[in-house]
C-alpha cells in the first residue's frame, strides 16, 4: 500500500504534494480536535464546526464559530498551539525537523518540496535554512511567552494560568493566528501598551518573512574584519521590509485620520495612536484586536479589507497576495506610466517572470474574492455586504478579523471561507502550479500581433 502511495506521489508535482500534505494536516487536526479530552466538560462541538476550526487553525487564520476559551480545555489549548506551530512554520519545515531527529537523509525530492513550500529558488542550503527558521521561531515564541506570562501575573489569579495565557498569546501572535483564550482577544489589554508592543513585535516577526529574519541574523552575527566584504541585504529583504513598513505607517495614519472624529473622538493622543497602530499591524495577517471593529467607520473597514487582501510577506505565516506582489504591482504601474520597459528598484532590475507572476496572482486573487463575495451575498442575503467583504478578505488573508457574522453564516458560506483560508495559507502560486502541474515551455510559437487595450 505504502509503495503505491509513494509511486502516486512521485508522479505528482511538488505543489500538488504540498497541497496534499496540508490536506493531511487538516485531517489530523480534525481528529485531534475531536478527542473528548480537548473539550471542557459538557461541551459538545458538531463535526462541521470542528472541520471549520481545524481549517482555521491549520491556515493560521483564527476565524471561529465559537469561543475557544469556553470550548476547549487546557489540553485543547496545547493541541491548538501544536497545530499552529506546524502550520505557521510550514508543514515541510516541521517534517524536515523530524526527519533530522530520526537521522533520515533529506533527499532531492524532499528538498524540492521544502523549496516549493518556502518559495525558494535554489535547492542548496534548504535544510540549514529550515533548522535556523525553527530555532528562531521557537525561541521567539518562548521568550515572548515568558515576557507576557510575567506581565499577565497581574491579570490572572494563578501563575500557571498567567503563563498558559502568555504562551498561547505569544504563539498566536508569532504565527499570526489571531486566536485567543481570553475570550475577548486583546481587548482586556487595550490600555496596556507593553502587552501591545510585545504583541506587535511578535506579529512582525511572523509576518515579515523568514528569509528576512535569517538575513538579519546573519548581519548581526557577521564577523568584522578589514578584508571582509560589506554585508548586503538581498533585494527580497529590502523590498519586503520597506513595503511592510510603508503599509504599517500608512495604515496607522489613515486609521487615525478616519477615526479621529468617530471612534477616537474622545480618546487621548496616545490612546488614538495605539488603537490605530495596533490595528494597522494586526490587520495585515494577525487578527488580534484591542477593540470591537464594529465600532470603526466604513472607510476604516474598507481600508482594513485592502490591508488584509495584501496580507503578509512571502515565506511567512501570513496569507493574502503578499507584500512583494503588491510592491511589484505598484512598481510596474509607476514605471509603465513613465514609459519604462524595465523595472528597477534598489539598484536592481526585476525579472520579467516575477512581474508577470505578481500580476497573475493579483488578478486571480481579485476574481476569487469577488466571486466569493457574490456567492456568499446570494446565499446569506440578510448579511450586510461590507461584513461579507471583510469576512472574505479576512479569510483569504488568513487574518481572522470579523464583525461577528461567522457563526451565523450558512454552511455554504462557511465552506467558501474554508476554501479561501486554505488557499490563502498555501498561496496562489502553489494553487496555480497544482492545477497546471508546473511551468512548461511552449512547443509552438505563433506570429505576434498587437491588441488594443485600455
Amino acid at each position: 500500500m505504502w509503495s503505491k502511495i509513494r509511486d502516486w506521489m512521485e508522479k505528482r508535482s511538488p505543489a500538488q504534494v504540498i497541497t496534499g500534505y496540508y490536506l493531511l494536516a487538516v485531517t489530523i487536526s480534525i481528529l485531534l480536535l475531536s478527542i473528548p479530552a480537548v473539550h471542557k466538560p459538557g461541551v459538545k462541538v458538531s463535526f462541521f464546526d470542528t472541520v471549520f476550526t481545524a481549517v482555521s487553525v491549520v491556515s493560521d487564520t483564527g476565524l471561529g464559530v465559537f469561543n475557544i476559551s469556553e470550548t476547549y480545555s487546557v489540553l485543547g489549548y496545547f493541541v491548538i498551539m501544536l497545530i499552529l506551530q506546524f502550520a505557521g512554520i510550514g508543514i515541510m519545515a516541521m517534517s524536515t525537523f523530524f526527519w533530522i531527529l530520526l537521522g533520515r537523509k533529506i533527499g532531492l525530492r524532499e528538498r524540492r518540496l521544502i523549496m516549493v513550500d518556502n518559495n525558494q529558488f535554489a535547492l542548496s542550503g534548504l535544510v540549514n535554512m529550515v533548522r535556523e527558521i525553527l530555532i528562531i521561531v521557537v525561541l521567539t515564541e518562548l521568550i515572548g511567552g515568558v515576557i507576557l506570562g510575567f506581565r499577565f501575573l497581574s491579570y490572572f489569579p494563578t501563575w500557571h494560568e498567567a503563563f498558559v495565557q502568555g504562551l498561547f498569546a505569544s504563539v498566536s501572535a508569532t504565527t499570526n493566528a489571531g486566536m485567543d483564550i481570553t475570550g475577548k482577544s486583546l481587548i482586556p489589554f487595550a490600555h496596556d501598551y507593553f502587552v501591545q508592543i510585545i504583541s506587535v513585535i511578535l506579529i512582525i516577526f511572523g509576518a515579515i518573512g523568514f528569509p528576512v529574519l535569517l538575513e538579519i541574523k546573519a548581519f548581526l552575527s557577521r564577523k568584522k574584519s578589514e578584508n571582509a566584504h560589506p554585508f548586503r541585504f538581498s533585494l527580497f529583504a529590502k523590498l519586503t521590509t520597506s513595503t511592510y513598513g510603508i503599509l504599517l505607517v500608512i495604515g496607522t495614519v489613515l486609521i487615525w485620520m478616519f477615526e479621529r472624529q468617530h471612534f477616537l473622538k474622545d480618546k487621548s493622543w496616545h490612546e488614538g495612536f495605539f488603537y490605530s497602530f495596533f490595528q494597522a499591524a494586526t490587520t495585515r495577517s494577525a487578527g488580534l484586536t484591542t477593540m470591537d471593529i464594529n465600532d470603526f467607520s466604513i472607510p476604516t473597514l474598507v481600508l482594513m479589507c485592502l490591508l488584509m487582501f495584501i496580507g503578509g510577506s512571502p515565506n511567512s505565516v501570513g496569507g493574502g497576495i503578499r507584500t512583494t506582489t503588491f510592491a511589484l504591482n505598484m512598481l510596474f504601474i509607476y514605471h509603465y506610466a513613465k514609459g519604462n520597459r524595465d523595472i528597477k528598484v534598489f539598484k536592481r532590475e526585476i525579472h520579467s517572470d516575477d512581474i508577470l507572476k505578481s500580476l497573475a496572482i493579483s488578478v486571480l486573487a481579485t476574481i476569487l474574492c469577488a466571486f466569493s463575495i457574490i456567492a456568499i451575498s446570494f446565499s446569506d442575503k440578510q448579511v450586510p455586504l461590507l461584513a461579507i467583504v471583510l469576512e472574505v478578505c479576512s479569510s483569504f488573508g488568513t487574518v481572522g478579523l470579523s464583525t461577528g457574522i461567522t457563526p451565523d453564516l450558512s454552511a455554504f458560506a462557511k465552506c467558501i471561507l474554508m476554501v479561501l483560508m486554505f488557499i490563502g495559507r498555501i498561496g496562489l502560486t502553489s494553487v496555480l502550479f497544482m492545477i497546471s502541474g508546473g511551468q512548461k515551455e511552449a512547443k509552438i510559437h505563433y506570429p505576434v500581433e498587437r491588441v488594443i487595450t485600455g
